[in-house]
């Protein structure tokens, strides 16, 4: 059954059999015959088919998508409590946007090492709607974002305000854009729209570059006032552009230490 409930999940995420294929390195009548054994065991519909290859999911494969990720969740809690009498450290996985993974991480991070030393931490940065799917997937058990977004099945807590600043060279008429589901980027498309501006644009997927960029004298940009450096001139964008960070976490914690991470976590912001 595991076997079984382990194609629909890559499937579910996929919507596509032969794609979910290539991921579990089976073959494409593979993948279907096996969604078929479910389908039989549930006796519903799962997939309906969406074009050649495309399959659109059922309102049951949303249910039991959900109930699937419960369940890893549970098998790898169960692992762990076997294996504990060997005194196996405990894993705990975050991943952070951009402006937070590295303005804000670091001072998190060497309090959780202090706190619970026995913790194997494991730290990603992904742009915030990346970072949403990673844990609505329970690919991680931490994230935080600089979007006010939110699914089923998370919790979200508002943690710091992070001031957005203009930066770079001022009179340029380029600007150094991140990509459409970054944080900074709604804010951007806002306020170019209210100055009624349409520029000449750079889309560029990292932080670390546009800074260096700016520094280089290579048009304008807008930031976090956390990583303007001393050298370069910026104009501050007042109340409107301060926006939230937001701290999530999964609702379903099975690992007691998660559980006094994320206690640690919301401790730690307020």
């Amino acid at each position: 059954m595991f076997k079984l409930l382990a194609t629909f999940r890559v499937a579910y995420e996929t919507r596509n059999f032969s794609k979910a294929a290539e991921v579990l390195f089976i073959s494409q009548p593979a993948v279907s015959n096996q969604i078929k054994q479910l389908e039989e065991e549930l006796q519903c519909v799962l997939f309906k088919r969406k074009g050649k290859q495309e399959m659109h999911p059922t309102k049951s494969a949303d249910i039991l998508y959900g109930k699937v990720l419960n369940l890893r969740d549970d098998w790898a809690e169960t692992v762990r409590l076997v294996k504990e009498s060997d005194n196996q450290q405990i894993l705990c996985r975050i991943s952070a946007s951009h402006t937070v993974s590295v303005y804000y991480m670091p001072e998190l991070m060497r309090y959780l090492i202090n706190e619970f030393p026995k913790v194997i931490f494991e730290v990603d940065m992904k742009n915030s709607e990346e970072v949403l799917q990673e844990i609505h997937q329970h690919n991680v058990d931490f994230g935080f974002i600089e979007m006010p977004l939110m699914t089923d099945g998370i919790s979200r807590l508002e943690i710091k305000k992070d001031q957005l600043v203009l930066a770079g060279n001022l009179q340029s008429n380029l600007w150094l854009s991140r990509e459409a589901n970054s944080g900074v980027y709604h804010y951007m498309e806002r306020y170019l729209l209210s100055e009624n501006l349409k520029p000449n644009r750079v889309i560029i997927k990292n932080n670390e570059i546009i800074i260096k960029m700016l520094e280089k004298g290579i048009g304008k940009s807008m930031i976090s006032k956390q990583a303007v450096p001393d050298s370069l001139p910026y104009v501050d964008l007042g109340e409107d552009y301060v926006r939230p960070l937001y701290f999530l976490k999964k609702n379903n914690l099975i690992q007691r230490d998660l559980q006094e991470i994320a206690e640690a976590i919301e401790k730690f912001y307020k």
